[in-house]
């Protein structure tokens, strides 16, 4: 079936939010933005978890949100995280990204007070109702303590201007489910499990290797899509590497800005409680790219 969405299908990638001494540096910010323009991404989306999101003050998430748009400038689509436990103040932050010129939101299940199905359901609902802006969930129960069950999604896509499910149980059957019932469209949000997700129907990835190497994911994809599956299969094995260790060496995003400053492309700095690599986990994430050709 057509699907609501295929604005966000490709490769949308799940911003880091540099910093310099503990304020975000405005200009690194635009640089990316920039960066990933030249490089042929589809969207860009910021203050999501890769953008270190739960320790942005309010005042700094707004910043930064207006930051990429402006950068944007209709060259790239952004896709601002606006998502919060607190319905209310999830609608305050998608007004606000679509006043400054947001091409979407991604708003995150609502985490910690673990919601029933129905308060999925009305969280989602309220704000689709608030803002007439295009909305991605954002499914991700190992973060959030709760999945938004199939039926829930399924639900939401009744409402014209939820358009997209950033997918990330794990779960191809989760994924299935919802393809098979719904006309949302549906992005990756586990690098490893795109091409997987892909061949069920789905459209792209919220990718965090993207802001490494945006142009082999927009290569797997593109292959993907042109029915060369073997240079897909050998695009995904390439990569695979990278997205274990940017996953699987510590939390996302330490060892994503660890590689971004081994690479030059910016500032590493984290915020507490976010803590660097230990030396081991340093020194294999070197080995990875070394091997990747990227140092």
């Amino acid at each position: 079936m057509p699907r609501k969405g295929e604005q966000f299908a490709g490769l949308t990638v799940a911003l880091v939010t540099p910093f310099e001494n503990g304020k975000v540096n405005e200009k690194a910010l635009r640089d990316l933005v920039d960066y990933h323009i030249e490089a042929g991404t589809d969207c860009v989306s910021p203050v999501g978890t890769t953008g270190e999101s739960p320790t942005l003050t309010h005042e700094e998430h707004e910043q930064i949100i207006r930051i990429v748009c402006e950068q944007a400038a209709g060259k790239i689509n952004v896709m601002a995280g606006t998502g919060s436990n607190s319905t209310a103040e999830a609608i305050r932050l998608t007004k606000f990204a679509k006043s400054v010129g947001a091409t979407g939101a991604l708003l995150v299940a609502p985490y910690y007070n673990k919601p029933t199905q129905e308060g999925f359901y009305l969280h989602y609902k309220s704000i689709a109702e608030a803002v007439d802006i295009p909305i991605v969930l954002y499914n991700i129960p190992g973060r959030t303590a709760k999945n938004m069950e199939p039926e829930t999604i399924i639900r939401l896509a009744e409402q014209p201007n939820i358009v997209a499910v950033k997918e990330s149980t794990g779960s191809m059957d989760q994924a299935s489910a919802i393809l098979n019932r719904s006309d949302l469209t549906i992005l990756s949000g586990d690098d490893s499990l795109t091409l997987p997700l892909m061949s069920l129907g789905g459209s792209g990835v919220v990718s965090v290797v993207g802001n490494l190497v945006p142009q082999d994911v927009k290569a797997m994809l593109n292959a993907f899509n042109s029915g060369d599956l073997a240079a897909a299969q050998a695009q995904h094995h390439k990569l695979f590497p990278l997205c274990r260790d940017m996953l699987g060496l510590a939390t996302n995003p330490i060892p994503v800005k660890t590689a971004m400053e081994l690479i030059g492309r910016c500032s590493g700095e984290l915020r507490l409680p976010m803590t660097p690599l230990t030396d081991a986990e340093l020194e294999k994430l070197q080995g990875t790219l070394k091997t990747y050709g990227l140092l």
